[in-house]
């Protein structure tokens, strides 16, 4: 045991000379001094020493908690009588936390709808889970259409017949929103959609899309045109070419895809618009007599409606060639939408 001691109070010497902060001498307090330390330890077991060794081993290993309790206090007091070898610089402004910002999606959604607020659409919004009358019946999908088949739209199980779908475009808002109110009507419809197909570059199972549509009695495709010219060329700028293209969507009689000259090249042709020069960037048309039926409007009404993916679109306006990027909630690539971060 008197060895021990010995070894201990060669340790405990050599440790503390080199010690310079205050957290390492607490830390060598606890060690050899506390009430847990080696030294009272020591103390503790006298009694399972034989008889004659008790008074040696007592005597030097109270010696030894005296030595050390000296170069304890005397340590103590050069450690915080040491200027401190940091500076602090108290009058430095705080380091600011970065501040959140909206999704470079909702920006697009944002900057699109703000548009047509402009030209007198209001906003409305519907459920992402639908009928599949709304969704599909009530705008002149055919009971054989491939759309409604499992492959391509995302059907939920339910207790009673009605059958319930992930909405596969933002559509079913105008058949909400014209069984709601009655004509003239000017109205744009965002949110998320969902697609039962593989996920690349340019596909996603979930995307952003916005529905606009608007009804009155005189409303011809000179209107829709004028309505999609003006939109265009606020968004990408006057610069922008449009060019109308015959098509066919169920709900929609005539049926056309909008052409706009690629933002990225202006037209010169790119990688992108595969050298055409020009994107298709809408679908649009007449609203098709069908709809009108089945939401009961009087046959006098007309009205045309157009649709847009918003991925598609914030993927032009931030040279972005992977969509998936936008939904893997990375912070390195989404802290480069925020001016604030």
């Amino acid at each position: 045991m008197l060895e021990k001691i010995k070894i201990i109070q060669q340790q405990a010497l050599e440790e503390i000379n080199k010690i310079s902060e205050a957290a390492e001498l607490e830390n060598w307090r606890r060690r050899y001094l506390s009430s847990r330390g080696e030294l009272t330890t020591i103390l503790k077991q006298l009694g399972n020493l034989p008889e004659s060794e008790r008074p040696a081993t007592g005597r030097e290993a109270n010696a030894l908690k005296q030595i050390l309790n000296q170069h304890y206090h005397s340590r103590k007091q050069s450690v915080s009588t040491r200027p401190s070898t940091i500076s602090f610089d108290v009058s430095l402004p705080a380091r600011p936390y970065p501040l959140g910002s909206f999704h470079p999606l909702l920006e697009t959604l944002f900057d699109i709808t703000d548009i047509f607020q402009e030209l007198g659409f209001q906003i409305e919004f519907g459920p992402e889970i639908e009928s599949e009358w709304n969704n599909f019946t009530a705008l002149n999908f055919p009971e054989n259409h491939p759309a409604r088949d499992a492959h391509d739209t995302f059907y939920l199980q339910t207790d009673n017949r009605q059958k319930l779908i992930l909405r596969t475009h933002t559509s079913p808002i105008q058949i909400r929103a014209m069984q709601k109110y009655r004509p003239p009507l000017r109205i744009v419809a965002p949110g998320r959609v969902f697609r039962h197909e593989a996920t690349d570059a340019a596909h996603s199972t979930v995307f952003y899309q916005i529905e606009g549509f608007a009804v009155d009695r005189d409303i011809s495709v000179g209107h829709l045109k004028w309505v999609l010219q003006t939109f265009i060329r606020k968004y990408f700028g006057q610069w922008a070419k449009i060019r109308f293209q015959p098509s066919y969507f169920p709900f929609t009689e005539p049926s056309l895809e909008v052409y706009v000259s690629c933002p990225l090249c202006q037209g010169r042709g790119c990688r992108v618009c595969k050298n055409q020069g020009e994107l298709e960037m809408l679908g649009a048309g007449m609203i098709h007599p069908r709809v009108f039926q089945a939401v009961k409007y009087a046959p006098h009404w007309r009205g045309f409606a157009f649709g847009l993916g918003v991925d598609r679109f914030a993927m032009f306006q931030y040279n972005i060639d992977d969509m998936r990027l936008f939904y893997q909630n990375d912070w390195r690539f989404l802290k480069q939408f925020s001016e604030k971060c």
